[in-house]
């Protein structure tokens, strides 16, 4: 066991790490001023957003494999991790296409890179570590969480590094002293000196291995005791599908994307109880909760892939639902492994082992895909709905140009020159002048704002019964108006109620989207908004309007008159209601 003596101290791989760091500080600052100056490479965003891209996650690579890979094989992975983050971080620049304003974008393929580089990073670790292709389970195991420990902690040290200077700087300005505070306030130290930090932190929490085993063993241990709780809310969720029906779910407009969460955080947590496959030191508690909460995961894909199946069968492909469906099928791995690793009798679960390591492959594939011109979302998401709109599945008057303005990148915007002059379909006139009409929109939503659209088929009208008014419906709809999402378009479904909110006798119509209540009333023969009524947050409320158990009731708080103007108070959270009564 290790002891947790030094094994290397400053020497070596220490000092090494911490000239990584300085350089890394150094280069990062020099970026970070070009871009205040607006001067080269700044000027370049693509060349920019890749040396970014390059000088944040390169080092981390280096500092993480130095005594923990041959220095060749460590070398070469570089190479390749800084030309994988290159490539991405250009492509997400270049994408855009020119003219559209896109100005010093760094950090937008940041993410995603490093999560490529972090995947990529522990199955080279583990080959190497191996000496052959694929690992054995266990040297993954060891080196993705361990780096997972280290890079946390590393962070929290640098958190309390800089805590730790703004204390340093207050004690000497309390004496009259403002040299500290001076510096930490300069830049040229400041980036720097994060990333020697950084640095430092890696390599000390390198050197006490046995510090990193034992808070890595405490973190698994509880986590691992999550697992049968969330396994016993996902087996509940299940359950209780059959009588309550998927109608409430997909109602919701985002419920492929929570149930994937819930099957991303089962899966985590069975590797936490897994660990390194050692079948000894797992209680027999959690053994059983694990092979029912492995089978658990298979349906919560299932039920989020058959919802983005529904969305883009009635609606098409958006750069959103393609993603949804990439994870899916990132999920559908995991789901069709676990699932045999639950059923096969045996060592506990042994087949996750090899799921885990052929998904790890399959996931990288996915997000270079996604974030290079193999897949990108906007080009297949474009590509669907113009088809869609040629093939007269979707009217013009309902189908959004502004999305190939704005979110369909740099294909987006060329289908729209290719519109304007070479439409065809049953529609195809109209949808030239609507092309050249979008080309000329210089934000997202100026259309939808000067001519919204209103469809009376997305909107659920409570009590049953009662419908809208017609005028409400045939309205020829502004930006005077005011703007909804019920009333603007799109496949959010809504639903309408009705109140007499001002006491001058006719009812105004409350618009749901979900989290609040739009309100429109009649002024002089139109339906213009009023406001809204904020209920974020506030438990029941949908189901309560639905049940028809609301009243209007004068406001708890007074306005306060300034100027002749008057100011209202927005409630701080939900304010206790009075006894409800069913309105009349």
């Amino acid at each position: 066991m290790d002891t947790g003596t030094d094994k290397a101290g400053w020497s070596g791989a220490g000092w090494a790490r911490l000239a990584i760091g300085l350089i890394q500080g150094v280069v990062l600052y020099g970026l970070h001023q070009a871009m205040q100056a607006k001067a080269w490479p700044a000027t370049e965003p693509a060349l920019f957003e890749a040396l970014v891209c390059a000088w944040a996650f390169t080092p981390i690579v280096l500092l993480g494999g130095l005594g923990d890979m041959r220095r060749v094989t460590l070398a070469v992975w570089a190479v390749v991790a800084t030309a994988l983050s290159v490539v991405m971080a250009m492509h997400y620049v270049l994408r855009e296409g020119t003219g559209t304003g896109v100005q010093y974008p760094h950090g937008g393929a940041g993410l995603f890179a490093a999560a490529v580089i972090f995947i990529g990073h522990h199955l080279v670790q583990g080959a190497d570590t191996a000496r052959r292709p694929i690992a054995p389970y266990p040297v993954y195991f060891d080196a993705a969480w361990k780096h997972g420990v280290q890079l946390a902690l590393a962070g929290a040290f640098t958190g309390v590094f800089w805590l730790v200077l703004l204390l340093g700087a207050a004690l000497f300005k309390l004496i009259g002293l403002d040299f500290l505070e001076k510096l930490i306030r300069e830049e040229w130290f400041a980036v720097p000196g994060t990333t020697v930090a950084f640095a430092a932190a890696v390599h000390l929490t390198d050197v006490k291995a046995g510090v990193i085993r034992g808070v890595r063993t405490v973190a698994l241990t509880l986590l691992s005791w999550l697992m049968p709780l969330m396994g016993l809310i996902a087996v509940g969720f299940l359950a209780a599908l059959p009588f309550t029906g998927l109608k409430l779910l997909w109602a919701t407009g985002h419920a492929a994307a929570l149930v994937l969460a819930a099957a991303a955080v089962l899966i985590i947590l069975l590797n936490a109880a897994y660990q390194d496959g050692e079948d000894a030191k797992t209680p027999t508690v959690l053994k059983w909760a694990g092979r029912v909460t492995a089978l658990a995961v298979a349906p919560l894909v299932a039920i989020a892939a058959y919802g983005v199946w529904l969305r883009v069968g009635q609606y098409g492909l958006t750069p959103e639902r393609v993603i949804a469906s990439a994870c899916a099928l990132v999920g559908a791995c995991y789901a069709v492994g676990y699932a045999i690793a639950a059923l096969k009798p045996g060592a506990w679960l042994k087949p996750l082992e090899a799921t885990n390591v052929a998904t790890a492959f399959v996931a990288i594939g996915v997000l270079i895909a996604l974030f290079t011109p193999l897949a990108d979302p906007a080009r297949i998401a474009v590509a669907d709905q113009v088809r869609r709109l040629e093939a007269g599945k979707i009217a013009p008057d309902k189908f959004d140009f502004g999305f190939l303005r704005f979110d369909g990148a740099k294909w987006g915007r060329a289908e729209l020159e290719r519109l304007k002059a070479h439409a065809t379909g049953p529609n195809a006139k109209v949808i030239s002048e609507k092309a050249a009409e979008a080309l000329k929109l210089e934000y997202r939503y100026q259309r939808d704002e000067q001519r919204p659209r209103f469809d009376a088929a997305r909107i659920t009208v409570w009590p049953k019964g009662r419908t809208l008014p017609e005028s409400f419906v045939k309205q020829a709809w502004d930006a005077g108006d005011g703007w909804s999402p019920c009333i603007q378009g799109g496949d959010r479904s809504c639903d309408a109620f009705f109140a007499d909110l001002d006491a001058d006798g006719t009812e105004e119509v409350l618009l749901s989207p979900g989290y609040q209540l739009n309100v429109y009333r009649l002024t002089d023969g139109r339906w213009k908004k009023a406001g809204d009524l904020n209920a974020g947050g506030c438990s029941g409320v949908l189901e309560a309007l639905k049940a028809g158990q609301f009243k209007a009731t004068e406001p708890k708080w007074k306005d306060l008159e300034v100027n002749g103007q008057h100011l209202r108070l927005q409630a701080d959270g939900c304010e206790p209601m009075p006894e409800v009564k069913t309105a009349k």
